[in-house]
């Protein structure tokens, strides 16, 4: 239980193990698995190195979900991952893990997802939505606001309101949303495999000549000065970037049924079922383009779009911006769920402003984190800044995956005899793959994006003088009760 309680109304177990795998799915599956094949198969060059960079991103991100399942299932408390690091190390980690989220990791991911839906939406109606409504110059940078960041605070706006409804009802509309998102991979991959007209000797090809736009040469293949273990290294942040979000379920494990059983089953489960997705959906890639063409589509564009295209016609374009758009409200829509509860359990221990930790008598939802939160994407949304807040907070959040992970040794050691409902499997050389793999990713990111590393490390640390300042407002406000 939280350790300084605000009021006596409680979170509601509303989550049953279909809305929680939900949860996972529909966090996990955003545009990535749509988009990432083009710059992977820049960054490696042959369809089957791409397919290695999904599974061992996949088996990576499986060993993390196996041991967030023994943390949940010990500790189901709204926050999860707040919760742990607050238990092993205390509340400077906690909160400064906490303060990622709310500063820059959610309310970032958020703005993006959001204004992203306004470009789908832009696509689907034929592009000619997007109107710039006021340009200006600030601190010698031009400023600049359109139409496409009205929509996507408006969209923020809505999700919001929906989520200040009763947890059971926002977590069937997350399956409704997983439905979609799954049908569509499966859209494009048996589309692709009965319909279109393709070869599996593209799987032995190399790219050779593509366009690879935007691609960085130090982590392009074949380019001067690459490295292959450089260009491995940034196909595999690609395929994590596809497969973030498992981690999120734990953050509402305080509203799970059963959360000792559902919750481990969750995210096991929910992450085995989205590995074979993506490696499903990427051999349909490859059977359909080779790696040259896949190298060579538009920025602009995706992969899967081009491959819908070669057995729907024109039509693709627009059932993969509508697919897109919906696959965006749900990634928003699980997001704002999940990520509200971490305000909501720092305030609970005075770590946060207190009407962050009350809940609606109502629905029993944190409305006060929720509102708070909401307002922070909306002003990234409409700054354009998010892109490159959540750039730099990469390298931070695989710091707190891997802290997290290590607390299951912590808790091992201090606490023998606690109830485990779940072990997790493959104890302790599971957890350990996973940090050394983890290592690995971020050492990799300092030697390839020193400037980024090191910015993310600096936006984290800006939680310092705030906890501070929270931890004297609140001892200040104890003592003038006793």
């Amino acid at each position: 239980m939280a350790s300084n309680s605000i009021d006596k109304i409680t979170l509601i177990r509303g989550l049953g193990l279909l809305a929680a795998i939900s949860i996972i799915l529909g966090n996990v599956i955003g545009t990535g698995v749509f988009l990432k094949a083009r710059v992977m198969t820049c960054n490696v060059g042959s369809p089957m190195w791409v397919i290695v960079a999904w599974i061992a991103a996949g088996i990576l991100s499986l060993a993390g979900a196996l041991t967030y399942a023994e943390l949940s299932a010990m500790k189901p408390e709204a926050g999860g991952e707040y919760v742990f690091l607050r238990d092993a190390y205390g509340r400077v980690w906690s909160f400064l893990y906490g303060w990622m989220q709310i500063f820059i990791a959610k309310t970032g991911s958020q703005a993006s997802v959001a204004v992203a839906f306004a470009i789908f939406l832009n696509d689907f109606i034929g592009g000619d939505l997007k109107k710039t409504l006021l340009t200006t110059n600030l601190f010698g940078s031009t400023f600049e606001i359109t139409t496409l960041q009205i929509i996507a605070v408006g969209i923020i706006v809505i999700i919001t309101t929906i989520n200040c409804a009763s947890v059971a009802a926002t977590g069937q509309l997350a399956t409704y949303f997983t439905v979609i998102k799954i049908a569509l991979i499966l859209l494009v991959g048996v589309g692709a495999f009965i319909f279109a007209d393709g070869n599996f000797a593209h799987l032995g090809m190399e790219n050779t000549g593509g366009a690879c736009e935007g691609v960085d040469n130090s982590v392009k293949y074949g380019a001067a000065g690459f490295t292959f273990m450089a260009g491995f290294g940034a196909a595999m942040l690609g395929a994590l970037w596809g497969y973030d979000g498992w981690n999120n379920l734990t953050l509402v494990a305080g509203e799970v049924k059963n959360p000792q059983r559902n919750i481990p089953l969750a995210l096991i489960g929910g992450t085995i079922t989205i590995i074979l997705l993506y490696v499903f959906v990427n051999f349909a890639y490859f059977y359909v383009l080779d790696p040259t063409q896949i190298a060579s589509v538009s920025a602009n564009s995706s992969v899967a779009r081009e491959v819908a295209i070669r057995f729907l016609g024109a039509g693709a374009v627009v059932l993969m911006s509508a697919g897109l758009m919906a696959s965006s409200l749900g990634t928003l829509h699980t997001s704002v769920l999940t990520g509200a509860r971490v305000p909501y359990a720092m305030a609970q221990d005075g770590l946060m402003f207190k009407s962050l930790g009350k809940l609606s008598e109502g629905t029993r939802v944190p409305i006060g984190a929720l509102l708070v939160q909401g307002v922070w994407a909306c002003i990234l949304a409409m700054s354009g800044s998010f892109d490159t807040l959540t750039d730099y907070v990469v390298f931070g959040s695989w710091i707190f995956y891997a802290l997290v992970t290590t607390s299951v040794f912590v808790f091992r050691r201090k606490y023998p005899n606690a109830e485990r409902p779940y072990k997790a499997f493959g104890y302790p050389i599971v957890p350990i793959v996973f940090l050394l793999v983890a290592g690995w990713l971020l050492v990799n990111t300092i030697w390839t994006s020193p400037k980024q590393s090191f910015i993310g490390i600096f936006l984290i640390a800006l939680g310092l003088p705030v906890y501070y300042y929270l931890t004297k407002i609140n001892r200040a406000e104890e003592s003038g009760e006793k």
